[in-house]
């Protein structure tokens, strides 16, 4: 399974720089393409709560830095 992301930036909040740090300190690779990082878990399934706790800590990661995202897990 992986969790896609993909983000937009506003140039009154983070530096693409401090968010691509925040999230390759979570686990996402960055990627080219449709969009901008991906996370690869272990498990080939997760639970709909494991992958909305994960929501919440990108989230939470992200609070405060004016980004706008969107999550895909497929």
């Amino acid at each position: 399974m992986k969790t896609y992301l993909k983000i937009m930036f506003n140039s009154e909040g983070s530096s693409p720089s401090e968010v691509k740090n925040q999230l390759l300190n979570m686990g996402f690779k960055a990627t080219k393409g449709n969009y901008d990082f991906v996370y690869e878990w272990d498990e080939e399934t997760a639970a709909v709560e494991d992958l909305v706790w994960f929501a919440d800590k990108v989230h939470a990661s992200l609070k405060n830095s004016k980004i706008y995202f969107n999550i895909e897990t497929i």
